[in-house]
């Protein structure tokens, strides 16, 4: 069975992919919509994570990145079963026992629904305001994982040490509901994926299309084997924009449209390849049409997709 998610409107703007109506939204609409995927099965909603945007890249990338850890938590409080995934959280903008405390937090008063999803980042700017390292930013994240296990593990006081980061003797409560926050690493270069496959609980690609998407899983999983890993890992991918039924407007050339069974047989492609979570966006032109969307989708498509 694969099933849904989604990135959440409203908390993150980029050209690439925001809808009109988002500019003028707010937490009404945020709330609206987690709870329709709360409602509708969706398994979890993500949100995004910049500090801040440079002016070169605001007018592709915008300013508007609301905070992950603020943002899910604010949602944690209005839904009940849908999990909560940071897609991506750049854990290397900050001390690992930070992003700890946060992410603790998150997953104790959930009530054990966090998914921690990591990425290395992409933004220099971003990195240098903070002090952080963005050209070893790789081997940082691939430190900064380790440092996660033990900081979100079931001690209270969690020990690590390596060439960046060390730390014992220091506590933290209140500790993770989850006896292990699942780690989902984002990305599809060569190092993401390899990341992926040798720490990671699931892996999170960015946008690989179908046609490279079945090569990348296989060398996900031989690298796993290689490694002598036999823990299953969570495959997912992002599908093409949807919209359930006949739109009646310009929903863009690649918009996967037209009857449920139809998108489910399309949809049920990615399965077929070894995904196990699909991360779904639907076009819309207003919040209303959005959750109309979800609840369309839900009810019409997710029943075919096994």
């Amino acid at each position: 069975m694969v099933v849904y998610g989604m990135q959440l409107p409203v908390q993150s703007q980029s050209a690439l992919y925001a809808e009109s109506w988002e500019a003028a939204a707010g937490p009404a609409d945020l709330l609206a919509v987690a709870r329709a995927a709360d409602a509708h099965g969706f398994d979890y909603v993500a949100s995004c994570d910049h500090v801040a945007i440079p002016r070169r890249l605001a007018g592709a990338m915008s300013t508007v990145w609301y905070d992950p850890v603020a943002t899910l938590s604010y949602l944690a409080a209005a839904t009940e079963r849908v999990r909560l995934l940071s897609h991506v959280a750049v854990v290397g903008l900050r001390h690992p026992l930070v992003t700890a405390k946060a992410y603790a937090t998150l997953d104790h008063l959930s009530g054990g629904r966090l998914v921690l999803g990591v990425g290395a980042g992409h933004v220099r700017e971003e990195f240098e305001a903070v002090g952080a390292d963005f050209e070893g930013r790789g081997g940082v994240l691939d430190e900064t994982i380790d440092a996660l296990r033990a900081a979100l593990g079931p001690e209270e006081f969690p020990e690590h040490s390596g060439p960046r980061f060390s730390f014992r003797d220091l506590g933290q409560a209140p500790r993770p509901a989850q006896a292990r926050v699942p780690v989902w690493v984002g990305g599809s270069s060569p190092a993401a994926v390899r990341r992926a496959a040798l720490k990671g609980d699931g892996w999170l690609p960015q946008g690989d299309p179908r046609d490279r998407l079945a090569e990348q899983i296989a060398k996900l999983r031989r690298l796993r084997e290689e490694a002598g890993i036999e823990a299953p890992i969570t495959v997912g991918a992002i599908t093409e924009a949807l919209y359930v039924g006949e739109p009646g407007w310009d929903t863009g050339r690649r918009t996967l449209s037209g009857k449920p069974q139809a998108l489910a047989e399309s949809l049920r492609a990615y399965g077929e390849m070894g995904v196990h979570q699909i991360q779904v966006r639907f076009r819309s032109r207003s919040r209303t049409e959005l959750t109309d969307q979800m609840g369309a989708f839900a009810a019409e498509v997710a029943p075919h997709l096994t």
